[in-house]
């Protein structure tokens, strides 16, 4: 919406978005109306339902009854609540609503709390969002009770346009037994009291964490960590939309729209009334390959790691899917499943190749060593005895299982070769195989195929589908006998 300026005014009032015909909404309803029109603009672009709703979580990878879950409890107006195991992406897909907020909001120009100045002028709107108590006594000469938006003159408020950022409109608690009520109250700092003089200045005010999440979001981590008597203030908020301050006798308002997490174990630690509050909604780890693919594929896409072979890839997610079917309720191995692991497989197994060999093609051992070191740095430590039994388990794990999960990798890899390069031509598959098992142990023919590009065609297209998949400059050559170690022996008609 864009306001027009009176030619012989140079501060934008509340009469201006009153003449503009501003609409003011509550933090729900604005966040509610900016999914809603992002999510009908996809569709009538023409992706299907499922797509529009992963498009809006483009950083997280959920299953469609799960974003179905989240989307519609956001345009019923309700408080959010995600609970799981620890590392399913709680947290993530809480920071991603927030990237989904409008953020340019209209506020009182003064306000320590950003008022929406509608709440000084307009009587339906002051019903639901009152405005704090300075703006109150500055703007209508009145105190509690006895304000009305018809005491205000419109003309006398002054209004600004400000982005919505963290500590304004945006704030966020990490849950432990040291998270007071004062730090989601604020107070009134009497030290500035003292100075100023005069308890209706807003600078008298340290808005906590409430205050500043007001008209924006408000994210708490581990909710069920903090104490009953921080919940209590948090349902106040909740229920009423207002908070008070430390050393305060009046209340500010604190609307906002509230995402919590938590982990399946602390739900017990949630106060009933709280609770109730929000809409409940599971986050479980992918169950399907593709999603946990995916989840290393979006984290390599936003830099949060180091992108590596396919095959590499492959082993990251097959190591964290047969480990969650093993040890996911075991209590001190339960984290290493985690959707954090995934793309910490990858990380280390790179890292081992370029420290070891000087480049991004692992061998074994990184392989061994990368997966070893990933996992073991997630196990839940209660003491050196449990500690070290745990690291026997992870190398029995390794021992009995890892040869088997990387050729699982390479003949999924393999197959994806087969089926969409050479468009499951077995007499091809067949060739390039037995090429692969010429070669694999030949040094000379390896320094051959390196050298012209005429000999062991095959080999070297092979290598040519990895690099543009992978989206790496290495030479074909090269990294087809990378990958031909690892489906030397493969029996391309097995391939569905």
């Amino acid at each position: 919406m864009s306001i027009i300026h009176n030619k012989d005014k140079s501060v934008l009032t509340a009469q201006d978005l009153i003449d503009d015909k501003y609409i003011p909404q509550t933090a729900k309803e604005a966040l509610g109306a900016n999914i809603l029109s992002i999510y009908n603009r996809y569709r009538t672009s023409g992706f299907s339902k499922e797509e529009s709703l992963a498009k809006l979580f483009p950083d997280v990878v959920l299953s469609e009854e799960v974003l179905e879950s989240i989307v519609t409890g956001i345009l019923s107006g309700n408080h959010l609540l995600f609970f799981g195991p620890p590392g399913s992406g709680k947290t993530l897909v809480a920071k991603s609503i927030w990237k989904l907020f409008p953020k340019e909001v209209h506020v009182v120009a003064d306000c320590p709390v950003q008022d929406d100045p509608m709440s000084l002028v307009d009587e339906k709107f002051w019903k639901i969002a009152p405005p704090c108590p300075f703006c109150k006594n500055k703007y209508g000469n009145a105190e509690g009770i006895d304000f009305h938006p018809d005491l205000v003159d419109p003309e006398n408020v002054p209004v600004k346009k400000i982005t919505l950022k963290e500590g304004v409109g945006f704030a966020r608690i990490q849950g432990s037994s040291e998270v007071f009520p004062d730090h989601l109250t604020g107070q009134i700092n009497l030290h500035k009291l003292e100075k100023v003089g005069d308890p209706n200045n807003p600078l008298v005010l340290e808005p906590g964490k409430l205050l500043q999440a007001n008209r924006g979001i408000l994210v708490i981590d581990e909710i069920g960590k903090l104490p009953y008597g921080t919940q209590n203030v948090m349902l106040q908020a909740l229920e009423e939309g207002i908070v008070t301050p430390s050393k305060s006798r009046e209340t500010f308002p604190a609307m906002f729209f509230a995402v919590t997490t938590s982990n399946i174990e602390d739900l017990d630690n949630i106060n009933q009334p709280l609770i109730d509050r929000f809409s409940n909604i599971y986050i479980d780890f992918p169950q399907a390959h593709y999603m946990n693919m995916s989840i290393i594929n979006v984290n390599i896409l936003n830099k949060k790691t180091r992108n590596g072979p396919m095959l590499i890839k492959e082993i990251s997610s097959l190591i964290v899917e047969d480990w969650r079917k093993k040890y996911s309720t075991h209590p001190e191995l339960e984290e290493i499943c985690s959707n954090r692991t995934l793309s910490d497989i990858l990380d280390r197994i790179i890292s081992y190749s370029i420290i070891n060999n000087g480049v991004l093609l692992p061998d074994r051992k990184d392989i061994y060593e990368g997966v070893m070191d990933a996992l073991k740095t997630r196990i839940r430590a209660r003491s050196i005895i449990s500690y070290n039994e745990s690291v026997q388990t992870l190398e029995q794990y390794l021992k009995n299982n890892m040869e088997n999960i990387i050729a699982i990798a390479a003949k999924r890899v393999w197959c994806d070769y087969f089926t969409n390069s050479l468009k499951s031509n077995k007499e091809e598959g067949d060739n390039t195989i037995a090429e692969v098992n010429r070669i694999v142990n030949d040094t000379t023919m390896q320094e051959e195929i390196k050298q012209s590009k005429d000999k062991f065609p095959r080999i070297r297209a092979l290598g040519e589908y990895l690099k543009n998949i992978d989206h790496m400059d290495i030479d074909s050559a090269f990294y087809g006998i990378w990958f031909a170690k690892y489906i030397k022996g493969l029996e391309e008609k097995k391939c569905d």
